[in-house]
């Protein structure tokens, strides 16, 4: 189903975070893949808010920036530490290095994704820039369990329930989990681009 972004975000940014909880609460097994900027999950309160400040300017929906912002930590909150959800996000490097916010913003943001590489239900992988690619970049999107696809375009969402096409968003998440590194080597790159930030 596409679902263009000017109907869903006609009332503003808040109703649209809060349409996304019930998905979020009874989905298990997330599986992200993005290519321009840090998952909603993941996101801190500057980054989420410069983000969604940009995103209502640009598409001139009403400014409720402020509540958009507090609904999507509080559902990031309720799903990542809470309840049993898992999350296996794989990021481009490039994520790391395009800015959102000022450099103080992209700092606290960069750290976070190193705090929560500690939390028991995320997995975060980072597709390094020299990594020889067997899959080309593509939209970010999610896969909700094995049930549900989500892919972000600029003008629309796009859901995908059609099983042989869900099969292959998981297809292509596995070859990007394939491409990316973990752990200290994923430290090592997030640490790299806050150094850069200098």
């Amino acid at each position: 189903m596409y679902v263009a972004w000017r109907r869903v975000q006609r009332s503003g940014l808040k109703q649209l975070q809060e349409s996304y909880l019930p998905l979020y609460e009874r989905t298990r097994a997330f599986r992200t893949y993005c290519a321009n900027v840090v998952p909603g999950v993941l996101q801190t309160h500057a980054y989420a808010s410069a983000l969604l400040r940009s995103i209502s300017e640009f598409h001139e929906t009403p400014d409720d920036v402020s509540g958009a912002v507090e609904a999507r930590l509080d559902r990031s909150a309720r799903v990542v530490r809470e309840g049993n959800h898992r999350f296996a996000l794989v990021l481009e490097e490039s994520v790391l290095r395009h800015r959102v916010g000022d450099a103080q913003t992209m700092a606290g943001q960069l750290g976070y994704l190193l705090s929560a590489m500690a939390f028991p239900s995320v997995s975060l992988g980072v597709i390094p820039f020299a990594a020889e690619r067997r899959m080309w970049m593509i939209e970010t999107f999610t896969v909700y369990d094995e049930d549900q696809a989500e892919a972000e375009l600029l003008t629309a969402r796009v859901n995908v329930t059609a099983p042989s096409e869900v099969r292959q968003y998981l297809k292509a998440f596995a070859e990007f989990a394939r491409l990316a590194v973990y752990g200290a080597d994923a430290r090592s790159l997030i640490t790299s681009a806050v150094d850069a930030l200098d």
